[in-house]
């Protein structure tokens, strides 16, 4: 019989850089998790991603057993990592800050894929560039 599960902890955590320090001690604390554990695991598979923050979904179980998911880091910090920015435009639709390719516009939605809410590439493209575009960043091509 499967475990019951009695918590869904959603946490944006650094690759890599997982520690009991908040965010993730105290969210998982209060479930009774393993704080250390979940770090040690979290941190070995995302080495290699160092420099994402990366969104994870932890499950907690009845017996303090946990599993998590990883998914793919938020679009736009995809879209500002291609276009060498540190922060998006203040003032989107009005001042453009930066440009990134089309061929970088695939490249983010490549990764993206799996989490979005359409399986045809075409649709996730226009996907990323309208985030792009309310960040004022500009596509080429």
């Amino acid at each position: 019989m499967a475990k019951k599960i009695i918590a869904q902890i959603k946490l944006h955590v650094p690759a890599g850089q997982a520690n009991p320090a908040p965010p993730v001690g105290p969210a998982l604390g209060q479930h009774g998790v393993n704080i250390m554990q979940f770090c040690k695991q979290f941190n070995d598979k995302t080495k290699g991603k160092e420099g994402l923050i990366l969104p994870a979904v932890i499950s907690v179980y009845e017996d303090k057993s946990f599993t998590f998911i990883i998914k793919s880091p938020p679009t736009s910090i995809l879209i500002k990592r291609a276009a060498n920015l540190a922060k998006a435009s203040g003032n989107a639709g009005k001042e453009i800050i930066g440009k990134i390719t089309l061929k970088q516009v695939e490249e983010v939605a490549k990764l993206k894929l799996a989490d979005l809410n359409t399986s045809n590439m075409e649709e996730a493209i226009k996907v990323i560039k309208g985030t792009a575009r309310s960040m004022g960043i500009a596509v080429e091509g």
